[in-house]
This record gives structure tokens, C-alpha cells and sequence, in this order.
């Protein structure tokens, strides 16, 4: 096989790989709020007797489930406040921005040329933009919860930006965000431990989504304002 169709095969062949043996495993049915609530004694039990071995095992799972992008981040999130409680916030944070990073070296190494070629214009829009501005666009992604976590992986990638940039603005940008999921998943503890299943609306409160969404335009604020001052020189020069 050509090496160039190598290049283009190997990320989305590998994430969908890791769908795949995710689901095939019968992995799902064990990360559900169903399966957490029967055995939530057994499990905080565990992580009682075996503290920094549950860490680093949720650590590990929680980078790879952020590199495969697999869509089950938010629940691990709140299940770790739940079963590991505030520490949790130190392991959420780590792992996802190492897994993210993975992400960014993978598409920029393998998948690149592919994504180009089919972005066109786009792209090159997106790569102006960031290559001015690239730490605070991603930062205000981070930020505003809405924002994918897989899509704002891979898009960087794509533009000049590098990764030590790439990993500080994601480190700080989920912060906020994570250490809103662990309070919440702190709430579940009561709730999983008589087997019952949280109720997730709570994540669409307004008390909540609000101060993330100022948050993240919050970090638009020197972006705007390099704008103004641009605009204000460019009409003193005419």
C-alpha cells in the first residue's frame, strides 16, 4: 500500500478501531449510570482500599477515551467526582489535555494533507485566524461548553499553531468546565449509592451553562480588542 494512503487510512482507521473494540468489548453496558448505581459500593469500596492504583487506571482510561474520542468523556467526568470525589478534578484535567494532545500530534502527523485538501478556503481562513490569535480562540473553545471536544482537537492541528500553545490553552480552558462536572457528579454520590440513576438536566441549567458561556467570551476580549485597535489605526491612516 502506497505510503500516502497510509497517511490518509491511519487516524480514522484507528479511532475507528477503537469504536469498534469499545462496543464490541460489551464496554458500554459497564459505563452506564445503570451498571454504576448496582455496583457503587463494590466500587468505592475498591477505590477505598486501592486510592492511587484507581487513580492511575482512571487516568489511563480517561486519556484513552479522550485520544479515541470516544463519546462517554462527560460521564467518566461525573462519575469520578461521584466515586474519587475532588481529586478527581487534577486526574480530569491532566488526562483529557494529554489525551487531546495526542489528538493534535496524531492529525497533524498523519491526517493533515487529507483534511487540507478537502477544507480548501476554509482552512485557510481558519489558519489566518489562529495563527494570530491561536491561543485565545482556543481558550474561548475550551471554555464555552458547547464547543466539541473532538472537533476543537483536531482543528488547531490543522493551523500553525504549536503544540505547547495547544496544550496550555487546553489545560486551562477545561478547567472551569470539569471542576462545574465534578461538583455536579459530587451530588450523585448520595443518589448512585441507593442504586438509583442521577438526573442529568441539571447539566442544562442556566446557573450553570451562563458562567461557562462568559467565561469563554470572556477570553474572546483580547482578540476584540486587537481588532478595535487595528480598525482605529487603519482609519487615522486613511
Amino acid at each position: 500500500m502506497p505510503l500516502y494512503l497510509i497517511k490518509r487510512l491511519a487516524l480514522p482507521g484507528v479511532l475507528l478501531a477503537g469504536f469498534g473494540m469499545f462496543f464490541a468489548s460489551g464496554a458500554h453496558d459497564l459505563l452506564s449510570w445503570q451498571f454504576l448505581g448496582q455496583h457503587y459500593t463494590v466500587i468505592k469500596d475498591f477505590v477505598a482500599d486501592r486510592q492511587w492504583l484507581s487513580y492511575l487506571g482512571f487516568f489511563c482510561a480517561y486519556t484513552v477515551t479522550v485520544a479515541f474520542s470516544i463519546p462517554i468523556a462527560s460521564l467518566l467526568t461525573l462519575a469520578a467526582g461521584a466515586i474519587l470525589g475532588w481529586p478527581a478534578i487534577t486526574l480530569v484535567v491532566g488526562a483529557a489535555t494529554a489525551g487531546a494532545g495526542l489528538v493534535f500530534f496524531a492529525a497533524r502527523n498523519l491526517f493533515t494533507d487529507m483534511l487540507r485538501h478537502q477544507a480548501g478556503p476554509f482552512l485557510s481562513k481558519l489558519e489566518a485566524g489562529f495563527s494570530k490569535n491561536a491561543f485565545f480562540y482556543l481558550l474561548s473553545l475550551r471554555l464555552i461548553p458547547a464547543a466539541p471536544f473532538w472537533a476543537v482537537n483536531i482543528v488547531p492541528a490543522l493551523t500553525r499553531m504549536d503544540l505547547v500553545q495547544f496544550l496550555t490553552a487546553t489545560f486551562f480552558g477545561i478547567i472551569p468546565g470539569t471542576c462545574v462536572y465534578i461538583w455536579v457528579g459530587r451530588s450523585f454520590d448520595q443518589v448512585l449509592a441507593a442504586g438509583k440513576t442521577p438526573d442529568l438536566e441539571v447539566l442544562t441549567n442556566s446557573n450553570i451553562l451562563l458562567p461557562l458561556t462568559g467565561l469563554g467570551m470572556l477570553a474572546l476580549t483580547p482578540i476584540l480588542v486587537r481588532r478595535w485597535q487595528a480598525s482605529r489605526k487603519k482609519k487615522e491612516l486613511q
